[in-house]
């Protein structure tokens, strides 16, 4: 008997990708496909699933970690597999701590989809064996240190150097020490351009607002 798959994605596009693989797969059957991670958790809790093939990010937050968890609650005999075109370096341990079952990337695709799948299935947890390299600015992603990108994402989310201070437990001479080994890595002119150029690219997510102006403070 076909295994039966969800699909949960905002991105018309990227759904009928899914479904193409799905076609092309006898031990697989697409049940659905929904936009929403609300639409996935009740089709869930209203439909006999296998898989759910769950998208990050749909809409402007990372709202599939919320309904993977919430599915992985009521439901723990359903597999999910995570899909993101993110980089986020923070995706795939959040993903673990929720009990998602594996993650896919889809710019890098590393090993087939389809391949993933079967393994899923089979009882095996599959993750990237490693953290999505991007260029960023003048320099790669993976010359920021652990440090950098935690203040990075706190700057996405418009947090100033007291804010972000004490977020991370550190001081504000230490926060600004950092903003400046990332402008000078990679080229950007300000904090505020450093923060969009990172969330435009996908490289750190923070679900808070983009900054709207350039505080220090």
């Amino acid at each position: 008997m076909a295994y039966k798959v969800l699909i949960a994605d905002d991105q018309r596009i990227v759904r009928q990708m899914f479904e193409n693989v799905i076609e092309t797969a006898p031990q697989y059957e697409h049940i659905g496909s929904v936009s929403t991670p609300e639409d996935a958790v009740t089709f869930c809790d209203r439909n006999a699933v296998d898989l759910v093939l769950m998208d990050v990010v749909m809409g402007i937050v990372s709202d599939g970690f919320e309904a993977a968890q919430t599915i992985k609650q009521k439901h723990p005999e359903i597999k999910i597999l995570m899909v993101t075109s993110m980089p986020e370096v923070s995706y795939i341990r959040r993903a673990k701590e929720i009990g998602v079952d594996s993650f896919w990337q889809k710019e890098i695709q590393e090993v087939p989809l389809l391949n993933i799948m079967n393994r899923t299935m089979a009882g095996e947890s599959v993750y990237p064996s490693q953290t999505p390299e991007v260029w960023f600015g003048n320099t790669a992603s993976t010359n920021l240190t652990e440090k950098e990108l935690e203040v990075l994402r706190e700057l996405v989310g418009g947090a100033s150097n007291s804010e972000i201070a004490e977020k991370l437990g550190i001081t504000k001479r230490s926060v600004q020490k950092h903003i400046t080994e990332m402008l000078e890595k990679t080229g950007f002119r300000s904090r505020l351009h450093l923060a969009l150029k990172a969330r435009a690219g996908g490289l750190v997510i923070n679900d808070s607002a983009v900054p709207d102006q350039d505080s220090g403070e």
